[in-house]
């Protein structure tokens, strides 16, 4: 795992127990993310594969693992058509939902995402930040107007734009209210939706003891998010405590199929911005092996 946010329900069904109530052993293996404060720069290398939790996969030291639906897509698609990968299958549409908020200061007179047509907005390449800003900018302007720039991770972007170097960030929870504290103006956020990937080794009845676990983790967090905000408040570092995070961000369902529709859509979306190769099929990238 790499942020709470992507990861909650993982948490929760290991800490309540719901792992171990469907006869699982589950490892959670923590890897650096760029949502956690003290963060470094290994989960932005160039280089998908080497970032810490690809590399940890791709070295064998964990089966399975999940990120936003177009950074799985990524992945999934350039493990199984490029050679030299360890493949992994999108095994399902997951549990977990962050929310996304391309922010500014107030200070800049920016108040609607159309001002930053041309403009460029600070995100790190080929993870949540940067497909949810190109799907929330793409219905504002002109894809050939929108602009990015790698400024490195949550906490690196929120201190850029406190000190003018850049115009916009997006950010995720719980960035995102500590943006708002620090007196940030939001001007569009959105959810996006996880998705599971996962190698062969898994098989179809182990993942899907793991995807119960994870849907009555998911309940529990929607029942109470408050019980479960303390993940979230400590990747901040002490910037913001439980009364200045925004529950109702925190939104999660249950993994289901993830089909051939969804596929479809997502894989030409993410073609169309050049962020994955040719060659794709549902076959080849997506495995709903816990339900058959």
């Amino acid at each position: 795992m790499m942020n709470a946010v992507h990861d909650l329900p993982l948490l929760v069904a290991r800490d309540e127990g719901f792992f171990r109530d469907e006869g699982l052993d589950v490892e959670i293996l923590k890897t650096p993310g760029s949502g956690q404060h003290a963060s470094d720069h290994r989960a932005l290398r160039d280089d998908i594969f080497k970032r810490t939790l690809e590399a940890s996969y791709e070295d064998g030291q964990c089966d399975q693992f999940r990120m936003c639906e177009w950074g799985i897509m990524k992945r999934a698609v350039e493990s199984n058509i490029e050679a030299g990968h360890r493949p992994a299958k999108i095994v399902a549409l997951g549990s977990a939902m962050s929310s996304f908020a391309i922010v500014c200061d107030p200070k800049s007179n920016i108040y609607e995402p159309e001002q930053l047509k041309s403009v460029p907005i600070g995100v790190s390449p080929f993870n949540g930040s940067h497909f949810t800003m190109l799907k929330m900018m793409e219905g504002f302007v002109r894809r050939d107007e929108i602009k990015w720039e790698n400024v490195g991770t949550h906490r690196e972007r929120l201190d850029a734009l406190r000190a003018g170097k850049i115009k916009a960030v997006n950010l995720q929870e719980p960035w995102i209210s500590v943006a708002e504290k620090q007196g940030c103006r939001i001007l569009i956020e959105s959810h996006s939706t996880r998705s599971e990937a996962a190698g062969d080794e898994l098989d179809g009845p182990t993942l899907a003891k793991m995807f119960r676990a994870e849907a009555r983790a998911a309940a529990a967090i929607n029942k109470n998010p408050e019980k479960y905000a303390h993940y979230l408040l400590e990747e901040a570092g002490g910037l913001i405590d439980i009364k200045d995070l925004k529950l109702s961000r925190l939104l999660n369902a249950p993994p289901v199929p993830y089909t051939r529709e969804r596929f479809n859509d997502n894989y030409q979306w993410t073609l169309g911005w050049g962020l994955v190769p040719h060659g794709a099929t549902y076959e080849n990238t997506v495995d709903n092996r816990a339900w058959q």
